[in-house]
């Protein structure tokens, strides 16, 4: 965790990030969102609205109170399904008569290993989704969707969440909670796939944005930079679980204990999360596997790359 201090807004103010772009603070903070999440107006008359928040009547007036004379939102986009990002589109929209974009509902976009863990029911997750969310159309990858002096351009990033989309906007993107710069993501399964993330991080390198502008704090002036930093970081968090599992088998709950030693203990459980996230990709691998059935508790330890397939030495 990167905290900047110095990133502390007033939440429901209009913040003038560059020509035709605009931020409003939600006043949700927490350990989870930091000093709230960013809601975003791109344009100059006809506006877009780039994750318009939680359910919360006073940023839904905040939101309202920043058009200008002759404004209005005719566009509302979604990153992804969760409860800090999209609850407030439904009653924007309401408000306003736009359409809600995103890639799909809360369970769209999950890859087929996260769908089977899903359907078990046995791997735990389920933070903070916003299961009753339902865009009005669904933006495929790399669709744009053209506004009154704006385009932006969709880019399906799963990994945080399966519904997870970027959007790019001249040289911009919004990057949702894929990258930001004050802390790493959450990958929770089956909402988050680490092996996507991963994927999903590479593909935000090469499209080689000047700047990012997260769903929670300040913008990302060193893209590239950034991106490097957070692959780097989920290869060290790997090859600490490696080498706890050279020495024993174990838990997520316990590698997280080993590793994290410095994590404040509210944050352990997110952590533990994103072990077991590491793990699921470490199996899908061959790398490691589990003893009995995959789910939250479940024991790991690393695969004898020694023994061949008839398990001769």
């Amino acid at each position: 965790m990167r905290n900047n201090d110095s990133f502390d807004p007033v939440a429901g103010t209009a913040c003038t990030l560059a020509p035709g772009l605009r931020r409003i603070l939600a006043p949700n903070p927490s350990p989870m969102t930091y000093r709230g999440t960013n809601t975003y107006l791109v344009g100059t008359r006809g506006i877009a609205v780039i994750d318009p928040g939680p359910n919360d009547p006073a940023h839904l007036q905040a939101i309202l109170a920043a058009l200008r004379q002759g404004q209005r939102i005719t566009h509302i986009f979604v990153t992804h399904a969760h409860l800090d990002h999209s609850p407030l589109a439904l009653r924007l929209a309401s408000a306003t008569g736009a359409p809600v974009l995103a890639f799909g509902d809360a369970a769209a976009g999950r890859s087929p290993a996260m769908t089977r863990l899903a359907s078990g029911g046995i791997i735990g997750g389920g933070e903070g989704v916003d299961t009753e969310f339902m865009p009005d159309s669904c933006v495929a990858d790399d669709e744009e969707v053209v506004g009154d002096g704006w385009r932006i351009k969709a880019l399906w990033t799963p990994g945080h969440f399966g519904n997870h989309l970027c959007f790019a906007w001249n040289d911009t993107v919004f990057t949702g909670d894929l990258v930001m710069g004050w802390a790493s993501s959450l990958v929770s399964p089956p909402d988050g796939d680490l092996t996507q993330f991963m994927a999903s991080c590479n593909r935000l390198r090469m499209h080689g944005a000047s700047v990012l502008h997260p769903g929670h704090g300040a913008p990302v002036p060193e893209p590239a930079a950034r991106i490097d930093w957070l692959l780097a970081h989920r290869k060290t968090r790997e090859g600490e679980i490696l080498a706890q599992l050279s020495v024993s088998p174990a838990t997520a709950a316990v590698l997280t204990h080993k590793i994290y030693t410095a994590t404040p203990p509210q944050l352990l459980p997110a952590a533990t999360r994103n072990v077991l996230a590491h793990l699921i990709d470490l199996q899908g691998r061959g790398i490691v596997c589990a003893g009995g059935t995959l789910n939250a508790e479940a024991t790991f330890s690393l695969v004898d790359v020694t023994r061949d397939r008839h398990g001769a030495r």
